[in-house]
C-alpha cells in the first residue's frame, strides 16, 4: 500500500511536467514565443497532476468498460479544470484561462475542445500509460523512490510557497 501511494505520487509529477511540456508547446505553436504556463516558476502544472492521478485512482475499476472511463475522466477533468479556475481567479484576482470565445464552454472555465481530449487521455492513461508507468517504478529500489519523493516534494513545497507569496505581493501592490 505504501508503495502503491509513491507510485501515485511519481505519477503526479510526471504528469505535472509532462502537462507544462504540453502547455508550454501549444503556446510555442499559436504564439511563437515561450511562455511558462504554469501558476508555478517551476516546469509542472500541478492540476495534470491531479487530473492524472485522480483518473487513475478512480477510474482503474472501470477497466472493462472504455466509454465509462472515457466519460468520467471527462467528469473529473472538467470539475477539476472548473474548480481550479474558480478557486485561482478568487484568490489571486487572475485568470490562467480563458474560453469564453468558444462554443460549448462553462463560464470561460472548461470547454468541450478540452475535455474531449481529457476523456481520451483518461483511456491513455488506464490502458496504456498506468501499466507501463507502475511497472517501470517497481523496478527500482524502494529507497530511490523514497529519496526522489522527498526530493520532488519539497521542491514544489518551496515552489508553491514562494510563488504565492509572489503573487500574493502583486496583488497587493496592485490595489495600493
Amino acid at each position: 500500500m505504501e508503495t502503491e501511494l509513491k507510485y501515485y505520487l511519481l505519477l503526479f509529477f510526471v504528469s505535472a511536467i509532462l502537462g507544462w511540456c504540453l502547455e508550454v508547446v501549444c503556446k510555442l505553436v499559436q504564439l511563437h514565443r515561450f511562455i511558462n504556463r504554469g501558476f508555478l516558476i517551476g516546469p509542472y502544472c500541478p492540476i495534470y497532476g491531479v487530473g492524472a492521478v485522480s483518473v487513475t485512482m478512480l477510474l482503474s475499476r472501470y477497466e472493462d468498460s472504455p466509454l465509462a472511463i472515457f466519460g468520467l475522466a471527462i467528469l473529473i477533468c472538467g470539475t477539476l479544470e472548473y474548480v481550479t479556475s474558480f478557486l485561482m481567479e478568487k484568490l489571486f484576482h487572475a485568470r490562467w484561462w480563458d474560453y469564453t470565445g468558444r462554443r460549448f464552454q462553462l463560464n470561460g472555465r472548461v470547454s468541450a475542445d478540452t475535455l474531449v481530449p481529457f476523456g481520451l487521455l483518461g483511456l491513455v492513461m488506464i490502458y496504456c500509460l498506468k501499466p507501463w508507468f507502475f511497472n517501470l517504478l517497481s523496478k527500482i529500489s524502494i529507497s530511490v523512490l523514497d529519496c526522489l519523493c522527498v526530493i520532488l516534494c519539497v521542491m514544489m513545497s518551496t515552489d508553491i510557497g514562494i510563488s504565492s507569496w509572489a503573487l500574493i505581493r502583486i496583488r497587493v501592490r496592485a490595489e495600493h
